[in-house]
């Protein structure tokens, strides 16, 4: 069995999409929303990765806590 943690998500036809958090000067962080296991997120100006996944409660923390 593999761990869900140390295993590489396929990410092939991912629909990115710019973060609401992300700040101007070309600083942004895209979002792929249609993962039901793990929330991708990338920095726009290096598309090809590397990728950080998160779960969905994680992504959630962190998001309240910028609130």
């Amino acid at each position: 069995m593999k761990d869900a943690r140390r295993s590489t998500p396929e990410l092939t036809g991912a629909r990115w999409r710019r973060s609401t958090y992300s700040g101007g000067n070309n600083e942004c962080v895209e979002v792929a929303d249609d993962f039901p296991h793990i929330v991708p997120i990338r920095d726009s100006k290096r598309p090809v990765g590397p990728v950080l996944a998160f779960s969905h409660h994680a992504w959630s923390a962190f998001l309240n806590h910028l609130r």
